[in-house]
């Protein structure tokens, strides 16, 4: 399952008839993730003015 591929939507973003496999969307999604979390912190550091490290 990890290794299949699957057609990507049509959409400006994507080349025409490119694939992604299971993992490629799975580290896409934590790496989105992650991303997003961080700026969510960021901002709510600037609310509270909490750090959460150091």
């Amino acid at each position: 399952m990890i290794g299949q591929s699957r057609p990507l939507p049509e959409a400006p973003w994507f080349e025409p008839g490119a694939r992604w496999s299971v993992r490629r969307v799975l580290l896409h999604v934590i790496a989105e993730t992650a991303q997003h979390a961080g700026h969510a912190d960021i901002i709510r550091e600037a609310l509270d003015g909490a750090r959460t490290m150091g």
